[in-house]
């Protein structure tokens, strides 16, 4: 095989391993986490697959907002 492929392989392995263990957590601060190891992780397998406006897209929608979004909820519920 292609060092290529196995380098695609490995990050969507990965990643799916980070969505895994964002479901499965029950501590908040670590799903989150993982979720955003995960967004990164989806940018760099679409990346790998040649479509780096998508990459890019993932990482501004995905990694940027919904993961602070996630954090910014997480604080305010935490503080009530």
């Amino acid at each position: 095989m292609e060092p290529l492929a196995l380098l695609e392989m490995a990050v969507i392995l990965l990643t799916i391993g980070c969505a895994f263990l964002a479901v499965e957590f029950r501590n908040i601060p670590k799903a989150i986490a993982s979720f955003f190891f995960m967004s990164i992780l989806l940018a760099v397998a679409f990346f790998l697959l040649g479509a780096p406006y998508v990459a890019a897209v993932q990482v501004l929608i995905y990694v940027g907002a919904v993961v602070v979004l996630l954090l910014v909820t997480f604080h305010t519920v935490k503080k009530l």
